[in-house]
């Protein structure tokens, strides 16, 4: 098969043959898996219908591991039950946990590849060669038995090539259901042995289509219906009202809250800070004046000396300047 996928109107024709060559393994598969051949057609029909829509939509060499995930993905085969205990090679079978059980019946029944096999399982190859691992029959000593494998393998394939003629019909009748996309409906009295596909009725299709246009007819005439300005009683269909005059607000904050509110709180409440802002160009004049003074001292007539500044001298100078000069600012 190449990979491309099918269009609609081909893909039941196809689905046909892919649901056909392996409707037997899949039968034995679901029945080995779950230990219920009743339960295991119950999955295979659910996992029929399901993989017809997939089918269209996935290229043909994804079709085996998506069908055999679709089937392992159905309540049936995903609940862990008991199975009933087997004689010969499919002892080994039964005692053998649901997870690796379904590893190697994906191999014995299914006869998928390894790849294919942990994609129809949602795990990795090297998890998937792990389960086989651990469900491999072993001998005594720990190695692997391959002549229990080979028996258990041969084992698997009689019971798919040996199901009863009535199994094979109801086979046909799952296969024919899941196609046409159709329940499988049981008469009453009958069980899943004697199901059969019931067609559907003549008349059901053009009553759907009828009823169809009917609702859609209904829905249309609620647009183009007018709709009159005036009521019945003659009192227009939408009325104005005035809105009541606006109350005055039940409170308000105080002179305090504000204050304690305000977003320049910190501000406010340093009186010295902002008396300083207010001073800043006066400061500033201040500082330069004191950076472009010489670095030498001054004695207390003002005379200045060589040698180093004197501290003791230098710093009651500096605050008479700065006195002296707030003196003449405040005259102003």
């Amino acid at each position: 098969m190449t990979e491309r996928t099918l269009s609609a109107a081909g893909a039941p024709a196809a689905l046909n043959a892919f649901v056909r060559g392996i409707e037997r393994r899949a039968a034995v598969f679901a029945e080995l898996l779950s230990g219920d051949a009743i339960a295991g057609d119950a999955a295979l029909a659910a996992a029929i219908r399901a993989f017809r829509g997939i089918s269209v939509a996935a290229s043909m060499p994804e079709w085996p591991w998506r069908f055999w995930g679709l089937l392992l993905a159905t309540p049936q085969l995903r609940r862990s039950s008991p199975l009933p205990t087997r004689s010969g090679p499919l002892t080994a079978l039964s005692a053998m946990p649901h997870g690796p059980r379904a590893a190697v019946l994906l191999r014995l029944v299914g006869g998928l590849t390894e790849a294919d096999a942990a994609s129809a399982l949602g795990i990795a190859i090297g998890t998937y060669r792990m389960a086989m691992q651990r469900a491999l029959p072993h001998r005594a000593d720990g190695s692997a038995d391959a002549q229990a494998w080979r028996a258990m393998a041969d084992a698997v394939q009689a019971m798919v090539k040996s199901l009863p003629a009535p199994r094979l019909a109801q086979l046909a009748r799952i296969r024919e259901a899941g196609v046409l996309g159709r329940p499988l409906l049981l008469p009453p009295g009958a069980d899943a042995a004697t199901a059969v596909v019931q067609p559907r009725p003549r008349w059901q299709r053009p009553a759907l289509y009828t009823l169809a246009g009917l609702t859609i007819a209904a829905l249309a005439a609620t647009f183009f219906q007018p709709q009159p300005a005036i009521g019945p009683d003659g009192v227009p269909r939408i009325r104005r009202v005035a809105l009541p005059a606006a109350e005055p607000p039940a409170s308000t904050f105080d002179a305090r809250t504000a204050l304690l509110s305000h977003r320049d709180f910190e501000v406010l409440i340093d009186a010295q800070g902002d008396a300083m802002s207010r001073d800043l160009d006066f400061h500033a004049w201040l500082a330069a004046e004191s950076a472009a003074r010489p670095a030498a001292g001054f004695t207390a007539a003002g005379v200045p000396v060589s040698g180093p500044a004197d501290p003791a001298v230098a710093i009651p100078m500096l605050a008479q300047d700065v006195a002296a000069a707030s003196e003449t600012r405040d005259a102003r």
